[in-house]
């Protein structure tokens, strides 16, 4: 069986080909949009159109939907794979969304709610997954020097998102009405765990505004729904969100604990904060993982239920995580014993506080996980699930 991954250098893709491999595919490579990040429409047709020209393929795969590549292969009745691993993906409201020949998997049930009626034979849910060998090769390497170098008592590798926001870039042409109401439902949504309802209560002329104050503001021509709101929702006050809860976070836990932080954002607004620089996803993030006693995970507020990559990943080097509560968690970890959550600031001051002085409790919870995600939770048991949907078995 031979296959074309289509690529844009996301983290996960190559523990995926290599299971693809391992599953004894041939895995053709498509890396164009690695080196040039202004590739069109047009030309990744193309480019597709040309390698399903030469190869007899099974599929095409990529990871997040490109309704170029849906549109070729639907054109030629080859089924195009997808796995999403982001939220949100403004792309997914394009009309290819509904081609025939799509084989869409979403990782978050809310993600996947609001699309399945769109296509329902042909979307799926699938939650993300670890390569907890590969990261046990940089664990088991792992010297004094590092679990010095790399060790804190609360570490957070992330995007602070200050430099990434959109709103902010553009909220000198808002409304003080618009400017006050988007800050007051951020406070409130922050008090609530477990609910996104920014999309439900967000007034027309909220959206309004922020969508003209934008000149970039996406505009799908080929798109099946209105997007503005979910776009706002997400796109803009959902980053402005994880901005705002990130600082906070952050500087409250700087206040009683030393707070690691890796990241290319600026923190001057967090001067108790260790930043660290940026850290290498494949040779650094597992020692930090493995060699911090507590792990924070805060998830961006647009992935509304699913579990995001870093869960995962943290729990897969070994590391022990403390998380915000998201509605898929009890699915596949029970809390207290894989990993802990909290629901609040002051709640997770105290959880930090409880587990940097229980040395033997962190260390069976930060084992449990790592052996239920290396046993459940991989990328062979992810694909293989993928196949045999594939297969229609």
């Amino acid at each position: 069986m031979e296959i074309l991954f289509y690529r844009y250098n996301s983290i996960c893709e190559p523990d995926i080909i290599q299971v693809f491999k391992d599953f004894g595919i041939t895995v053709h490579t498509e890396d164009m949009e690695i080196t040039d990040k202004h590739v069109t429409p047009a030309q990744c047709a193309t480019k597709v159109t040309e390698w399903i020209m030469e190869h007899p393929l099974a599929f095409v795969f990529s990871i997040n939907f490109y309704p170029a590549i849906s549109y070729t292969c639907n054109h030629f009745k080859i089924p195009y794979v997808c796995w999403s691993v982001d939220s949100p993906v403004a792309e997914l409201f394009s009309n290819a969304l509904k081609n025939e020949w799509n084989r869409i998997f979403l990782f978050d049930k809310a993600q996947y709610a609001f699309f399945y009626p769109y296509n329902p034979e042909h979307i799926y849910y699938l939650p993300l997954a670890t390569n907890a060998n590969r990261w046990e090769k940089v664990i088991l390497d792992m010297t004094e020097d590092d679990f010095v170098k790399y060790g804190h008592d609360v570490a957070f590798v992330g995007s602070l998102y200050s430099e990434k926001c959109r709103y902010d870039q553009l909220s000198h042409k808002l409304s003080d009405y618009t400017q006050g109401y988007v800050n007051g439902l951020i406070q409130a949504q922050m008090k609530v765990a477990g609910y996104n309802f920014i999309y439900d209560t967000l007034p027309e002329r909220v959206i309004s505004e922020i969508a003209s104050a934008d000149p970039d503001f996406y505009k799908g021509e080929d798109v099946f729904t209105d997007t503005d709101r979910y776009l706002v929702a997400h796109q803009y006050i959902g980053i402005k969100m994880a901005c705002v809860e990130r600082q906070e976070i952050l500087s409250a836990l700087s206040q009683h604990f030393d707070v690691g932080l890796y990241t290319r954002s600026s923190t001057d607004c967090l001067p108790k904060v260790h930043n660290m620089g940026p850290a290498n996803t494949l040779t650094e993030m597992p020692k930090i993982f493995h060699a911090s006693k507590i792990n924070l995970n805060i998830t961006m507020r647009p992935i509304e239920t699913g579990l995001s990559l870093r869960i995962w990943d943290v729990l897969g080097c070994g590391g022990f995580l403390i998380t915000n509560y998201q509605t898929e968690i009890p699915e596949y970890f029970e809390i207290g014993r894989d990993l802990e959550v909290y629901e609040n600031t002051n709640d997770l001051i105290q959880k930090v506080n409880y587990y940097l002085q229980h040395d033997s409790e962190r260390m069976e919870i930060a084992l449990n996980g790592y052996e239920k995600v290396a046993k459940y939770h991989t990328y062979e048991m992810r694909l293989a699930e993928m196949i045999k949907i594939l297969s229609g078995q």
